[in-house]
């Protein structure tokens, strides 16, 4: 199982003497576990209700991710209608990594007071966010102050949508369906990002530039309307979702469904210390930062690369939505395959990132068609497009699964905390830097290629170990 590679203090079964499957002592205090002298006895089991808990999780993380991306796809309309600028605009789309810089207090959170207090906190802002967005006055400034602080408490939201699916899955599911959990819950919030490339230009009808001076208001009034109708319609999912949760979101089942859910885990400060003097982990998550930054900032101007290819803006954003539908899908898959056969995270990822390699070196020589005389058409920009996406949004559940079984028995929400802090603050700087030098790109197609080729040599050099697997498989036995 990779246990070779893991420290004798890491293969330590956590269950102190006398307890068994399922009967763990971190459903307690640490302090009263220690003082416990023996368990009752009692199998692990899983509930029916684990659906509706993660249903209700993946729901959240949806729609975080679907007023996340709100503004992008009718960013044209929105210029009209609230006369954001360019930078309104990119600083829109920059509250989702501003909103990691936090990310610490949640992952403490979490490791503290446990999945239900978090998520209920997590979905009140976002209840607040998205309400001051519906909030009706007049003043345009003052209107667009009220959207970025809405997009700014939405961004808040991310560090647990994207870092509580692991403890989520840990906590609830047992271990031939943890990957798959896991999956689900943190590719939602791609899908909801992925969805707002529908709802947005489906409602919001573009600007018409060449009407008359009179038109041109009554275009501005319609359209500002059918803005609000999109942001009033979000406001009330919201709230549905937070009432939801607040009559039922219990904070654990009442016996855990494996071993490694029912064992002691490290404290937050001994954690972190772990995690920032472990290397193989550092290696991981640098495989793991690099591209998906790297994939993020490209897709953000991926309308501006093909603009000299003759693909429009709308083109453009269908190539974006069925790269993300196309990740979640085999990402799901992916996931169910690892749960059947288990220890296979390391094989997954190197297939994954191949393909990733190809299908980006694909784009990069087909923009050089004049140099490498391929044939440059919107099938063949669709195609490796698509299947860069695919290739790397698939990747991220796995990824997940893997940073969880090397730095095991650190908990599951400071391990990705940490990992997704530095992925978005790569993209955030990545894209605050392409907000001002953004007339020449061309030299962006090669950074692709080059951080999935470096991801895939990190993945080939690292040792995987699944500590937390081995503990379930063999200290149940």
């Amino acid at each position: 199982m990779g246990s070779r590679w893991s420290s004798e203090e890491e293969r330590q079964p956590l269950l102190g003497p006398g307890l068994g499957p399922g009967l763990g002592a971190s459903w307690r205090s640490r302090e009263a576990a220690a003082a416990l002298p023996a368990a009752v006895p009692g199998p692990g089991r899983v509930y029916g209700r684990r659906w509706l808990v993660l249903l209700l999780f993946s729901l959240l993380a949806f729609v975080q991710g679907l007023v996340w991306n709100t503004w992008g796809p009718i960013q044209n309309s929105a210029r009209q209608a609230y006369g954001f600028s360019s930078w309104d605009i990119a600083l829109l789309v920059l509250w989702g990594p501003i909103g990691f810089l936090p990310c610490f207090a949640f992952m403490w959170l979490l490791d503290k007071r446990g999945l239900r207090i978090t998520v209920l906190l997590t979905s009140f802002l976002m209840v607040l966010g998205t309400g001051l967005r519906c909030i009706p006055v007049s003043d345009l400034m003052l209107k667009r102050r009220l959207i970025h602080g809405g997009q700014m408490l939405n961004g808040l939201a991310g560090p647990t949508v994207m870092n509580a699916a692991p403890f989520l899955s840990t906590t609830w599911f047992s271990a031939d369906e943890r990957a798959t959990a896991t999956a689900i819950a943190s590719m939602l919030s791609y899908l909801g990002g992925a969805c707002a490339f529908l709802v947005g230009p489906l409602v919001v009808p573009a600007p018409n530039g060449t009407s008359p001076l009179l038109a041109a208001e009554s275009s501005r009034a319609h359209i500002k309307d059918r803005i609000e109708a999109v942001l009033y319609a979000e406001f009330g999912v919201i709230c549905l979702i937070f009432s939801a949760t607040l009559a039922y979101f219990p904070p654990r089942p009442p016996l855990p469904p494996s071993v490694a859910a029912a064992s002691q885990r490290l404290s937050y400060r001994r954690s972190v210390c772990r995690l920032l003097s472990n290397f193989r982990f550092l290696m991981i998550a640098l495989a793991y930062a690099i591209p998906l930054g790297v994939f993020a900032g490209w897709s953000g101007v991926l309308d501006l690369i093909l603009t000299p290819a003759h693909v429009s803006q709308v083109d453009a954003g269908w190539i974006g939505f069925w790269s993300i539908v196309g990740g979640c899908v085999v990402g799901i898959a992916m996931a169910r395959f690892a749960d059947f056969i288990r220890g296979m995270l390391k094989l997954i990822l190197l297939l994954l990132f191949s393909g990733a390699t190809l299908s980006s070196t694909w784009f990069t020589l087909t923009c050089l068609n004049s140099i490498t005389h391929l044939p440059l058409t919107t099938v063949t920009l669709y195609a490796s497009c698509i299947l860069l996406g695919v290739f790397l949004n698939s990747s991220v559940p796995i990824f997940f699964e893997l940073f969880v079984e090397t730095v095991y028995p650190v908990p599951e929400g400071i391990t990705c905390g940490v990992v997704t802090f530095l992925s978005n603050i790569f993209m955030g700087v990545l894209l605050f830097f392409l907000t001002f030098y953004h007339t020449e790109l061309s030299w962006f197609n090669w950074c692709l290629p080059g951080s999935c080729l470096l991801s895939l040599l990190l993945i080939l050099c690292f040792r995987e170990s699944y500590d937390r697997l081995y503990l379930d498989v063999v200290v149940s036995v």
